[in-house]
């Protein structure tokens, strides 16, 4: 009737007491007295250890990305939402060249792009429907070239949002194997022998949810930005061309002003 009364824990270490009186002081040896995170971490074994310092690594990149692209982002749609409401506004490409000068790079590199074009096809006046074609052709590469460089850095959130999961995996994996070769070490299943085996586990299997889930999220998001973005830019191109063919309208193509191409600074 007393074990019936004692404490689940209580009976089964009464049990093994009196099956094997000796066994009681190594059984609270064994016992883990913290299994807190950082503990978890100080103990875990040096391959573990080296995954989660991993995943923590890849978490601050995460979140370093975050913030520098953000303010990149933000930077870049307020620049180009000005440079759209200039090619809006103006009345012509010289126009609108002397207005964003090197105020944008983006702007720049679309207007410059025409007016190189323009240039070069001085002595090709009459054939207006090619000049346009080239100036297609070369916006569409300035737009490719403007969205490759805004998705530099990006690529390593959709890298860790898909290895990070499995890393931490790993790291789970090689826990439970340690808290095997405990047991058979220790030839008990005592769950002292097994539980730190399986806290480091669950410790780095949560880190790999941590690092994995938010660079998953953050990188939708910049993907969602960089498509406005990319709009914005495709406008802007979509303007310049309009203002091109209105001076191939207003004057004809060998009457053109074609200033020179505005260098922007990087």
């Amino acid at each position: 009737m007393l074990l019936i009364a004692t404490p689940g824990f209580a009976v089964g270490q009464t049990v093994a007491a009196q099956a094997h009186p000796s066994s009681v002081p190594m059984m609270n040896a064994l016992l883990p007295h913290d299994l807190s995170p950082w503990s978890m971490f100080l103990s875990a074994d040096w391959v573990v250890k080296l995954v989660m310092i991993g995943l923590a690594c890849a978490s601050v990149v995460t979140w370093t990305t975050l913030l520098a692209k953000s303010i990149e982002l933000t930077r870049a749609v307020r620049r180009q939402r000005l440079v759209l409401a200039v090619v809006t506004r103006v009345r012509s490409l010289a126009e609108a060249g002397a207005q964003i000068g090197t105020q944008d790079a983006a702007g720049a590199a679309l207007v410059g792009a025409a007016q190189d074009e323009l240039r070069l096809s001085a002595d090709a006046a009459d054939d207006r429907d090619g000049l346009k074609e080239r100036i297609v052709s070369h916006l569409e590469r300035v737009e490719a070239a403007i969205g490759r460089r805004m998705s530099k850095g990006t690529g390593v959130l959709a890298t860790i949002g898909a290895t990070a999961p499995f890393v931490g995996l790993f790291g789970t994996v090689w826990g439970i194997m340690n808290s095997f070769i405990g047991i058979s070490k220790a030839q008990t299943t005592n769950l002292a022998v097994v539980a730190p085996g399986i806290a480091e586990a669950l410790l780095a299997t949560a880190i790999g949810l941590v690092a994995a889930i938010p660079a998953v999220v953050i990188y939708n998001h910049f993907a969602r930005q960089i498509t406005a973005y990319k709009a914005l830019v495709a406008d802007t191109s979509a303007g310049v061309l309009r203002l091109v063919s209105r001076d191939l309208s207003r004057s004809g193509a060998g009457r053109i002003q074609t200033p020179s191409r505005p260098r922007v600074a990087g």
